[in-house]
């Protein structure tokens, strides 16, 4: 049994044309992506249409002669595409407003349960969604390092290379972030 090529390797094949390559990247990355940018916006709709741009960007920037590895994994490279894209929909929706700026009104909490009372379900859902408004309350640095350690289970070394600070600042990022998240919701956790 061959061993699973690693991304780098992939995208070494990307660059030489074979596009078949980055559809590997994308069924490894999909669902992390769009999960991280769901988790950054807070629309589900509006996820999906940015993961896909990403995928978009990371492809033609791949293509370009000028593109190298880093010396980052390549799920911290496309993380920070992700990030920068989250935040330009942000920057976009904020200058641009719809009509319903509601955040995260779908998708309440994802518990797996068999046979569960409707107001059990309702209960979660309303936990979740309290839950996901006041992470979004958060300011974008501390939402994205939250999201990335707590959601997609980065690094600090990880994290710290997609925003590009310290390990340091990461930590204190987590802090107040977690510290800001505890107060806020000390009545769903009493």
């Amino acid at each position: 049994m061959p061993d699973k090529p690693t991304d780098w390797s992939l995208v070494e094949q990307v660059k030489a044309g074979d596009d078949r390559a980055f559809d590997a990247l994308m069924a490894r990355y999909k669902l992390p992506v769009l999960n991280f940018v769901y988790r950054m916006t807070g629309d589900g709709s509006e996820a999906e249409d940015v993961a896909q741009e990403v995928f978009v960007d990371a492809y033609r920037t791949i293509r370009k002669p000028s593109f190298h590895r880093t010396t980052a994994q390549f799920s911290t490279w496309l993380f920070q595409v992700a990030r920068n894209a989250a935040l330009d929909s942000l920057r976009h929706r904020k200058r641009h407003p719809a009509e319903s700026l509601s955040v995260l009104e779908e998708n309440g909490a994802m518990l797996a349960g068999a046979a569960r009372t409707a107001q059990e379900e309702s209960a979660d859902k309303e936990t979740g969604q309290k839950i996901a408004a006041a992470v979004a309350l958060l300011p974008e640095d501390q939402r994205s390092a939250l999201i990335l350690s707590e959601y997609e289970d980065r690094s600090y070394a990880e994290i710290a290379a997609v925003l590009k600070c310290s390990l340091k600042s990461v930590e204190a990022r987590l802090y107040r972030a977690k510290h800001f998240l505890r107060d806020r919701l000390r009545n769903l956790l009493e």
